[in-house]
Parts: structure tokens; sequence; C-alpha cells
């Protein structure tokens, strides 16, 4: 009596599971439909999943620790976001759960999976997940605005049409972006408003600036009121 056997399949098709039916359907409605473009929500190995920049540059352990703790009683609510290129998966959105997954030492994770897309396209993607979450830093938001100009070329204009902001959210992200490492790092740090930077960006006095400067990266100039004493006018932003 001959057997019949399942037609044999690659390793890469045997690691992907769809998972969608886990997943309401009011999820896939409240997604960039730039991403649902083609996308499945499949099971893919933590390790077979490659993570590269981000626009995210902050974490914090102790949210982080919380996140966990949070997917370890209620599961991953929100899959990640991947690109698949060739046999391995790149991280386009959700390095905060894939941080948390790791903690916990998951094996594998739900995720949405992307083909076939451009840089551009995937920029944009990972631009606006990562913008529709409070936590994500004005500085990392001014980054990855800096990021997709560098990487395309394109007029503010252009950007801020693949990027869905306003205009005047493009014109200060490249204007935040420009500033030294020491700066953007202290603005994290010490929890800098941004229109302390955004005016500090467009002193021409700079022996005033070099003094601020100080101020700033000592974590003693936080507060736009505190900036307008010293300047003693206002300046204004575009």
């Amino acid at each position: 009596m001959t057997k019949n056997f399942a037609p044999r399949t690659q390793k890469k098709e045997r690691m992907l599971v769809d998972v969608s039916a886990r997943f309401s359907s009011s999820l896939f409605e409240k997604m960039d439909q730039r991403l649902l473009a083609g996308a499945k929500i499949v099971e893919v190995k933590l390790a077979d999943i490659v993570v590269r920049d981000q626009v995210r540059t902050k974490f914090n352990d102790d949210s982080l620790k919380e996140l966990a703790a949070n997917i370890s009683v209620n599961g991953l609510i929100q899959p990640l976001v991947v690109h698949q290129e060739a046999d391995k998966y790149v991280l386009i959105c959700g390095e905060r759960r894939f941080r948390a997954l790791t903690l916990l030492k998951k094996m594998a994770a739900a995720c949405y999976v992307l083909t076939n897309k451009s840089k551009q396209e995937l920029m944009a993607i990972q631009f606006s997940e990562n913008s529709s979450r409070e936590a994500l830093h004005y500085i990392d938001k001014a980054d990855g605005v800096a990021s997709y100009k560098v990487a395309t070329g394109e007029s503010e204009r252009k950007i801020q049409e693949a990027l869905g902001i306003s205009k005047s959210e493009v014109h200060r992200g490249l204007l935040l972006a420009q500033l030294p490492l020491k700066i953007k790092e202290a603005a994290k740090k010490y929890s800098i408003e941004k229109y302390v930077l955004l005016e500090f960006a467009l002193l021409e006095d700079q022996k005033l600036k070099a003094l601020l400067q100080k101020k700033i990266l000592l974590g003693e100039l936080t507060k736009r009121a505190e900036l307008q004493k010293f300047k003693g006018k206002k300046i204004e932003i575009s």
C-alpha cells in the first residue's frame, strides 16, 4: 500500500505560520493603508529578525520591563512590522516590542510581513507608525524627517506628502536635526522643551548662543520661559 505524503516545503515557508485570526479585524482598519498593502500577519522567529537603525533611539529600561510584563499577561496586542529580504526579516516598526519579547526569551512573534517595498516606502511606514506613538521623542521624530530627506533627496513639500505631516513640522524637524549630537542627547536626558532648541537654533548672537549651549548641556535651561530671560525678546518660529 502506497503512503501519501504532504508536499515538501521550504524551510522559510515552514517557519511562517499565518496568525491573522488571532487579531481583531479592527486592528487592520487602524493601520496605515500603505503598510497593509500586500502584508500578512505571520509568526516569525526572533532570531531571523534583523534590527537596523530605527526612528526611535531613546529607550527606558523600566518602560521596557513594564511592556514585557504586559505582554506576558496579555500577549502581543500589536504585531511587529518586518520587511522580508532573502532569508531574513528587517525590523521596520516595533523595536520596543521586539526588545520586550527578547527580555521574555520568546522564540517568535506575530509580524506584519512586507515584501517588495522601496526604501522610501519603508521609511515612510516606519516614520508614520512611530510618530503615532506619544512616547516618540521629538528629536527622534526630527532625525526621522532628516533621514528621509537624505535618503530620498525630496523637497520639503514632497516630504510633507510622503510622511503625512505639516509643512511646519518638516521645516522644524530639519532644523532640529542639524543641531549637534550632544545637544540632542541633552534634550532627551533633561526633557528640554522643543521650542527651547528651535529658538536656540535660530539665534544669530554667537556669544549668547555659546552661553546658552553650556546651560543646555548642563540641564540648566529646559523651559522656553527660562530662555526668554536670556534673550530678552521672542524669535518667531516659521
